[in-house]
């Protein structure tokens, strides 16, 4: 029988935040993959763990993950470790679980802390439904296109990024979502941990003069209901009726039918519709 692949997530800052499982499954497989041994050792010899390690990260992610999953093949069981959070979340622990699923090896989860839904959770915005980017593309083209799809985005969005591009990464959300409200979480379950609630045009101006430290979560308000449905009528507003009663009729729809969809678009009555066509 195959081995088992251990999702294990490990605590973002606060150390009190890992899990009695997690201690126990660490101790008890026979192999631990991790993003980076170096940063990973000082937890496994907090909490006392000797199990071998070996490294796991984004420059040989394809390459050992044939050699993990051998391993698994033998029977052995993994734990994979990110430096923090939990693994396959904005880490290449996504593509050795893609990779296990194929073999028909078990992954499993041992679950804790995540960085995206923390910050989420205390930002005080919508959590009933969320949009998870992470870092933003490093290409210029593709990462405005991720912006560009993003503008019309209704869900309460979560970006990660690096406190050296902050601000210009708040000056292309600007550009591109217009003044939201935003939350910039830092040093999350830390001793100084911070949530920043505040405006993206807010925000720009305030680390134009006070140089940020530390990685940030950005948990961003999504577009209103409201706001869509402003925009779309005002984009019906700038066609006559006539031009507005033509694009529907163009599609085969029957008159009477373009005039209440017409009058439905631009907040009307049917009868006004009617009257501004004669």
């Amino acid at each position: 029988m195959s081995g088992t692949l251990y999702l294990c997530a490990t605590p973002i800052g606060n150390l009190e935040d890992m899990t009695f499982r997690c201690v126990r499954i660490l101790k008890e497989v026979d192999l631990i993959a991790a993003e980076d041994t170096r940063n990973s050792i000082k937890l496994l010899n907090h909490f006392d763990i000797h199990t071998p390690m070996t490294s796991y990260h984004e420059y040989n992610k394809i390459a050992k993950a044939h050699t993990l999953i051998e391993h698994l093949e033998n029977g052995e069981d993994i734990a994979l470790i990110t430096d923090a959070g939990t693994p396959g979340i904005s880490d290449p622990g996504e593509e050795l679980v893609a990779m296990c699923q194929e073999a028909g090896i078990t992954v499993t989860a041992v679950p804790g802390a995540a960085a995206c839904i923390t910050a989420l959770t205390i930002s005080g915005l919508s959590t009933r439904r969320f949009a998870f980017e992470a870092f933003l593309p490093t290409d210029k083209k593709e990462r405005q296109a991720v912006l560009n799809e993003l503008m019309e985005e209704t869900r309460t969005m979560i970006i990660y990024e690096a406190p050296h591009r902050l601000v210009r990464t708040l000056e292309l959300l600007l550009a591109t979502l217009g003044d939201r409200r935003i939350r910039i979480c830092r040093e999350l379950t830390k001793k100084h941990e911070t949530v920043f609630a505040t405006t993206i045009s807010a925000a720009v101006e305030y680390y134009k003069e006070q140089e940020p430290k530390g990685e940030c979560v950005l948990v961003i308000e999504g577009k209103s209901r409201q706001e869509q449905i402003e925009e779309e009528r005002q984009k019906w507003e700038e066609m006559s009726i006539q031009e507005h009663m033509d694009y529907y009729m163009d599609q085969g729809i029957q008159k009477k039918e373009a005039m209440k969809m017409v009058a439905k678009d631009r907040g009307v009555g049917k009868r006004d519709i009617y009257q501004a066509l004669l």
